[in-house]
């Protein structure tokens, strides 16, 4: 399956996401590491001894967009490892098996390997909320601790998908950069200017609309976990839910946090792209949550 509709969409999406790192303003590196579904992109930034911070990004986005607005605080505390989900719209490569047998977690324990870490602290947002989570809950012995923003726990592939498609339609169907900008207007809160200002941002997020075939991540499929399996992460888990957030800020999604006896909070002022629009704010949540200080 092709990830992207163009070689020319592909060039376009791959010069801007370089021209996004140089923005991020921080020294960093890029790694390829070698798993058994591909070879997956990943950025390293702030000093090796620091606490290790794994951060994933959500659904058709990637790396070098996600975190351009967090890096510069989180790699001063931590030692910061953004991955580009393989199949997602990164650098990450996927090859053949990763198309007939994906499985998440021996992904992630491949690349973490690949880099020498055995505990870390996770942070995700959106489809990486889900993916902090399901890997907290298959290695509890690998993750310390996981903040998941702009995602709670998933009831059913039928009501995500759902919420996707009332957040995404009709403007994914009609790129342009018009539709783009309603897009994202439609899933922010009031800071959307954060967007706006950013033309090299806005330009990134129209490629993606344009040039990236979502199907491609169709292979991270959504695991429903058990009430059990669910409240293994009680105690080492915390959600950030933007108050206008329409893709994770419904009755039913606050509902199962509150059953389940989890720790969230309700961030005033933001949509989806909450770490985007709070950045200063999720930034000061993720330290003193994961180190205290």
């Amino acid at each position: 399956m092709r990830r992207y509709k163009s070689e020319a969409g592909r060039e376009l999406i791959y010069h801007s996401y370089e021209k996004l790192l140089e923005d991020w303003k921080v020294e960093y590196a890029e790694h390829d590491i070698m798993t058994s579904y591909g070879s997956t992109h990943v950025v390293t930034a702030g000093a090796p001894e620091n606490p290790p911070l794994l951060l994933l990004h959500g659904t058709a986005d990637n790396t070098a967009m996600m975190w351009i607005y967090n890096i510069q605080r989180l790699s001063e505390r931590f030692f910061v490892i953004a991955v580009d989900a393989i199949g997602g719209s990164g650098k990450s490569e996927p090859n053949v098996d990763y198309y007939v047998k994906f499985d998440q977690t021996v992904w992630l324990d491949e690349v973490l390997n690949g880099l020498g870490i055995e505990r870390i602290y996770v942070a995700g947002v959106s489809y990486g909320a889900y993916l902090a989570y399901h890997y907290a809950i298959m290695r509890p012995e690998k993750v310390i601790k996981i903040i998941c923003m702009s995602g709670g726990i998933a009831a059913s592939q039928a009501e995500v998908m759902g919420k996707m498609m009332k957040a995404f339609l009709p403007e994914a169907l009609f790129p342009s950069e018009g539709s783009c900008k309603r897009l994202l207007k439609k899933l922010s809160g009031p800071n959307y200017t954060v967007f706006e200002s950013n033309a090299e941002l806005m330009k990134h997020w129209y490629y993606l609309l344009k040039y990236f075939n979502n199907k491609s991540m169709a292979q991270h499929k959504l695991t429903i976990f058990n009430d059990e399996q669910i409240s293994s992460i009680r105690d080492k888990s915390r959600f950030l839910i933007g108050d206008q957030d329409m893709l994770s800020n419904y009755p039913k999604s606050i509902q199962r946090l509150e059953a389940h006896g989890l720790n969230y909070r309700i961030v005033n002022h933001a949509g989806h792209a909450i770490n985007h629009e709070q950045a200063e704010e999720i930034d000061s949540e993720i330290i003193h949550y994961f180190i205290g200080s």
